[in-house]
């Protein structure tokens, strides 16, 4: 009998790890796209990659509308960041960067890796991110 609750348990525990229908489409349609853009973006205009991860911890929509949000205000801002030797160094600094969920919205960069984590209402800007950069 304590193993069959254990394993209805496990298996109501492992169904709802995964994300239902709408969450994969919206990423699938909006955020993949949206990173893709903003790696684009940075490449043409800082001549040096960032590979962008979304973290799994983003489980619903409202969750990675703020990746996409991050990703927009990368590929937004960095063609005008991006106009001299000085910041292009600085910004090439950051190899890879993920988002994440987390308690409070901040950016953290350490060893080329830049995490922008959201609390789910707000985003890193990418104000937020050159000013860390920038230092």
């Amino acid at each position: 009998m304590k193993s069959v609750l254990i394993g209805t348990a496990l298996m109501l525990v492992s169904l709802t790890a995964f994300a239902g229908k709408t969450e994969r489409d919206y990423m699938t349609n909006t955020v993949k796209p949206a990173v893709a853009a903003a790696e684009g973006k940075f490449k043409e205009a800082c001549g040096c990659a960032l590979k962008i991860s979304v973290s799994d911890t983003l489980k619903s929509t409202d969750d990675m509308a703020q990746a996409r949000n991050i990703s927009n205000s990368i590929a937004e801002g960095a063609p005008g960041y991006c106009n001299d030797a000085e910041s292009k160094k600085a910004i090439c600094q950051m190899k890879t960067l993920e988002v994440v969920k987390g308690k409070d919205t901040t950016f953290a960069f350490k060893g080329g890796k830049g995490t922008c984590t959201t609390d789910g209402q707000s985003y890193v800007s990418w104000d937020m991110i050159t000013r860390e950069l920038d230092k």
